[in-house]
């Protein structure tokens, strides 16, 4: 591997368009045809232009079209495993993201994280074996970007010496850190920590979880405290798919019943619901220890997700949130400022992010942590008008990560 400096041409880059700009798109509403019209022209030249096939891979994975848009992603990475993003005029700090094939919840979103910035960014797609195209372009500042999940833990693994010994600054290198990061892996490391409950968690093959069902094997083998409620979700999903609230035995059997997968996570349900019966959770990144508020969402149902918890819906929700965002560096911040202390002493990372929630008794619940969590500036700032402040802040923050980083060169 060499880094060089040598035109885009020689090194075989591609220019993509960028995914925050293809999912602003879609939060506004707009026709996306023509945009979708000129890539096809450009994709079905002789040879195809790789940087429209990828920019036609996140189009078709933002509209739910997973598998065809990964098709389309593969087919570009057979070209070139180099892609060039140009933020704003592109006048600022040269940024080498190292990621992986994948969805978006593979990477650091780092073209979210980007937004407002003049910053050209350089994605470089490692393959599963951990290879790196032998020439680089020369760049300020590296960002390890590949996330946690069982696809990525031998690419994280084969990469651990090479971005231990990256010739450049470089953020979040400890890849086997991020490794880590496992739902039973981050309950593990929060252990110690009296600020923070991460409730029991493990990971159970199927046969083990049919034993469960099936009386031949005590829930105490697998969690703690031995009792229903827990919640199950199939190893490596996200976003909710496949995750529910076992209360029985019973239930157990009928949830194995009807999924097909080999291994699941099992983990202790501990009811956060506030006095007045909703649920409240918080998404915040850490940017070299501080901590930057993302959202608050607030929901009827114990899974809470932003985009079904009908903050578009429910004004007064959006006035709590606004509230929160607003008071969270002299609140939230401040009342869990040793539990956020002890995650970042815990998990080594200059960038990550969780998914929290606070409990009646003042401790923090953790639900995940990752460096793949998605954090935007979509919404509308007509109908959420406190965001863009908070997200400008966030931005700017990991901006000066960034800077700070290349500057200590």
């Amino acid at each position: 591997m060499r880094i060089i400096e040598a035109s885009d041409e020689a090194l075989g880059i591609a220019n993509i368009i960028g995914l925050s700009v293809f999912a602003q798109m879609i939060f506004n509403q707009q026709d996306l045809n023509p945009a979708w019209e000129v890539l096809v022209e450009f994709a079905s030249q002789d040879p195809p232009d790789p940087g429209a096939l990828l920019n036609m891979s996140m189009l078709l994975q933002l509209t739910g079209q997973t598998e065809p848009g990964l098709d389309l992603q593969r087919q570009a990475l057979s070209i070139t495993r180099i892609f060039k993003r140009v933020h704003g005029d592109g006048s600022g700090l040269r940024v080498l993201a190292i990621v992986t094939s994948g969805d978006f919840m593979a990477n650091t979103p780092l073209d979210f994280l980007l937004n407002g910035s003049d910053a050209t960014v350089y994605f470089v797609y490692a393959t599963a074996e951990g290879d790196l195209p032998e020439d680089l372009p020369d760049h300020d500042v590296a960002f390890f970007a590949i996330g946690e999940s069982t696809t990525n833990y031998e690419t994280l693994m084969r990469l651990a010496p090479i971005a231990a010994g990256w010739p450049r600054p470089i953020i979040n290198h400890a890849s086997l850190n991020i490794a880590a990061l496992t739902r039973d892996g981050v309950c593990q490391m929060c252990a110690e920590i009296p600020e923070i409950l991460s409730p029991s968690t493990s990971l159970v093959a199927r046969e083990g979880a049919l034993a469960l069902a099936e009386g031949r094997a005590p829930l105490s083998d697998f969690i703690a405290s031995g009792v229903f409620p827990i919640i199950i979700r199939p190893l490596d999903s996200h976003a909710g798919q496949d995750l529910e609230k076992i209360n029985s035995l019973a239930e157990l059997g009928d949830y194995l019943a009807t999924r097909t997968s080999e291994t699941f996570y099992i983990t202790q349900f501990v009811d956060y619901s506030g006095r007045d019966g909703l649920f409240r959770k918080q998404r915040i990144a850490f940017i070299k220890g501080k901590p930057f508020i993302s959202h608050l969402a607030v929901s009827e149902h114990w899974m809470v997700h932003y985009l079904n918890a009908s903050m578009d819906e429910k004004p007064e929700r959006r006035a709590e949130e606004a509230a929160f965002m607003d008071g969270f560096d002299q609140d939230f911040a401040v009342r869990h400022a040793k539990a956020f202390e002890g995650l970042y002493r815990a998990f080594g990372l200059e960038y990550f992010g969780i998914d929290c929630a606070e409990l009646p008794d003042g401790r923090l619940l953790l639900f995940e942590a990752d460096v793949a969590m998605i954090i935007h500036a979509l919404d509308s700032p007509e109908l959420y008008p406190y965001k863009p402040r908070a997200m400008e802040k966030l931005f700017n923050g990991f901006m000066a990560l960034l800077e700070e980083t290349a500057a200590a060169a």
